[in-house]
């Protein structure tokens, strides 16, 4: 069974991200089902599934067929329905779609399944609420936190894109998160150096201390946070 999915799971990504450029991605966005590029997509991924599986030796070469034609669907829909508003969802969903059909069609050659207490299990549930807590719920905490001074900062002359500091403090505080439960410490000071070194170039041409004071709190209640939410962890997970 993880020989067949590995096999048409890597057919997949190399169909999906490996071989199509960007210039193909708009040409479809743009002429949905009269692209040409639809179909030398699908083409690939019908080409990648069936060469890999002739190299596993499989005797499930029939399930390139269905591959192909569920992967034309799933790209025509979300192509008619896909708009600036719900392109990034429409990403998550389309992957998210194409990997079921994977595994549902692994399920019928091989008539085995991961059962469902295998993948929702306490742990694992203690695991996705710790690292939501880790990250988006940080993010309001800290927000809350920081309200007070945020009209001592002139935001106008320390201008940055729309909503980085928000992606780059979820992922960094995931990043300690993870750290913390894997026990690697010694990558959490890399971290901080690796952040700090940044942020000086900036902080020296800023020259205004309320301006460091507010970068140093946020840093270290973003790094604290995850820590704790990671050791949290840990302990409720020896509890379990």
């Amino acid at each position: 069974m993880l020989g067949l999915f590995t096999a048409i799971l890597l057919a997949h990504v190399l169909g999906d991200f490996v071989f199509q450029s960007s210039k193909w991605v708009t040409h479809k966005e743009a002429n949905k089902q009269k692209s040409k590029y639809l179909y030398i997509h699908i083409a690939i991924h019908g080409v990648c599934t069936l060469g890999l599986l002739l190299l596993l030796q499989s005797s499930f070469l029939w399930i390139t067929i269905p591959i192909v034609i569920s992967h034309y669907l799933i790209d025509l829909g979300k192509l008619h329905i896909q708009n600036k508003s719900n392109a990034k969802i429409l990403f998550f969903v389309d992957q998210a779609l194409h990997i079921a059909i994977l595994y549902m069609l692994v399920i019928i050659c091989t008539e085995l399944a991961i059962p469902l207490t295998d993948i929702i299990n306490p742990n694992n549930m203690l695991l996705a609420t710790l690292t939501l807590m880790a990250t988006v719920v940080s993010s309001i905490i800290m927000r809350v936190l920081l309200q007070n001074w945020d009209k001592d900062i002139d935001k106008e002359n320390n201008k940055s894109l729309q909503s980085a500091g928000k992606f780059i403090g979820i992922l960094e505080r995931l990043l300690v998160f993870t750290f913390v439960i894997l026990n690697q410490w010694s990558a959490i000071g890399l971290l901080i150096a690796a952040k700090s070194a940044f942020r000086f170039g900036d902080l020296s041409e800023a020259k205004n201390r309320k301006l460091t004071e507010y970068m140093l709190i946020g840093t270290l209640l973003s790094f604290g946070l995850a820590m704790v939410f990671g050791i949290l962890y840990i302990k409720l997970k020896e509890i379990n």
